[in-house]
């Protein structure tokens, strides 16, 4: 019967006995001592689940690419039952890795992450003695939208003799596909260890394994196609989180904004003069459906935009409105709840002279803007995404606000921010 591996990948040792234990509950049979909380608390992570899980496998996942031999000895000794090497390591490496684990009591499993051909590894390694093989899709690659490799892993079960396990991207509306293609080990970190009901989370993948069909947007990672859902889930905080603060306007505010209202879309940019709005009215007939309107006016305080122009793009499809300068009619704009973010607010409008264009590059806020860019705005603020990196900055953001969703759960337990975090642990030293 296939396993479930829960992966603790969180940096914090105590957090991570809280949610191993709740995961245990939930069907967990694995126990997983991921490389960042390796990398974080040592080999007493490991000595510790050991303590907490006497009578669960313990993998220590620390990816081992030189001195195979030492590093296993050092976690088979804290009390690992599987110690991960990665496939791209030395056949020395590997070889040595394995002596050791005979030596000391622990079995090796070769990670396959970024091997170019894994196929042919897999069977590799497989002569080098090792217990496990695991098709790994990293946690970078899985924000790029990559498919899961479903059908290497089919390959690399029927090449092989050994259990093939696999990580990387799996949740519970996907889970029992790997079971179906033969995988053994189903290792699961984010869809359990994000949520704040660990004990279901886990039980939800079980059922999956075992054949159920479960649905789920937990952990989901998003396509090109699937952008507008996507950016739809998360805040521009979460997202200036996940884009390290990039992207972000200056001194663009919301004027008519309801509670909880976000807007996203595509940019279609649009420059003109201060108070000229024609080439910003002209725009709304050259807009997609979905689109937002970002205008370069560069600050000017006399109104390009008005109560009359929003109508006429809520009637376009057009999603809302972006001015690097002056807007009016708000009270007007706020009945029409059409999302309308500008610079500052004025009475008086202009004449439409037509200066300026329709579909060049702009700078708004401070940021660069082009046609295309991904814009979305909430209360508060705009943050523009590239359109080369939205797939990924996407996928991202919905990882920090999961990440964010565990988090509350801990407070609402009785825990405090500063405390989830080991804040005082983690400060420099000085």
């Amino acid at each position: 019967m296939p396993v479930l591996q829960l992966a603790l990948d969180l940096m914090q040792l105590n957090r991570s006995i809280v949610i191993a234990h709740e995961a245990v509950e939930g069907g967990a049979d694995w126990i997983e001592v991921g490389t960042p909380l390796i990398k974080s608390e040592g080999a007493e992570a490991v000595r510790t689940l050991r303590r907490e899980f006497p009578g669960r496998k313990i993998i220590a996942d620390t990816k081992t690419m030189d001195v195979g031999a030492f590093e296993v000895e050092i976690m088979a000794k804290a009390g690992a039952d599987v110690v991960t090497v990665l496939g791209l390591a030395e056949d020395s490496t590997i070889e040595e890795a394995v002596m050791a684990g005979r030596k000391y009591g622990a079995e090796i499993m070769v990670d396959m992450i970024n091997v170019p051909d894994r196929i042919t590894r897999a069977k590799e390694v497989e002569r080098l003695g090792v217990a496990y093989i695991c098709l790994h899709m990293g946690i970078d690659t899985q924000m790029k939208g990559s498919e899961p490799p479903i059908d290497v892993l089919r390959r690399i079960v029927e090449e092989v003799s050994i259990p093939v396990a696999v990580a990387g991207g799996i949740t519970a509306e996907n889970a029992g596909l790997y079971v179906e293609a033969g995988a053994t080990d189903v290792i699961v970190g984010g869809a359990i260890i994000k949520t704040g009901d660990i004990r279901a989370a886990a039980e939800n993948i079980k059922k999956s394994m075992e054949g159920a069909e479960i649905r789920t947007d937990l952990a989901k990672k998003y396509s090109e196609e699937d952008l507008f859902e996507a950016f739809s889930r998360v805040s521009t905080c979460n997202i200036s989180d996940a884009f390290h603060k990039q992207g972000v306007m200056t001194g663009i505010v919301p004027q008519s904004l309801a509670h909880r209202q976000r807007m996203v879309g595509r940019a279609l940019t649009v420059q003109t003069a201060n108070g000229d709005w024609a080439k910003p009215v002209e725009a709304i007939d050259r807009a997609k459906e979905g689109d937002i309107l970002v205008v370069d006016v560069g600050g000017g305080d006399v109104a390009v935009w008005g109560e009359l122009a929003s109508c006429s793009a809520m009637v376009m499809g057009v999603k809302g409105i972006v001015i690097d300068g002056a807007i009016r009619d708000i009270d007007d704009i706020r009945d029409l709840e059409f999302p309308a973010f500008s610079r500052t607010v004025a009475p008086c409008a202009g004449e439409p002279k037509g200066y300026g264009g329709i579909g060049i590059e702009v700078k708004v806020g401070g940021q660069r803007v082009r046609t295309g860019d991904w814009i979305v705005g909430d209360e508060s603020g705009i943050v523009v995404i590239p359109k080369e990196v939205a797939v990924e900055v996407a996928n991202r953001a919905l990882d920090v606000h999961e990440r964010e969703n565990r988090t509350r759960e801990e407070i609402l337990r009785g825990s405090t921010l500063s405390k989830v975090n080991e804040l005082s642990k983690w400060e420099p030293v000085s």
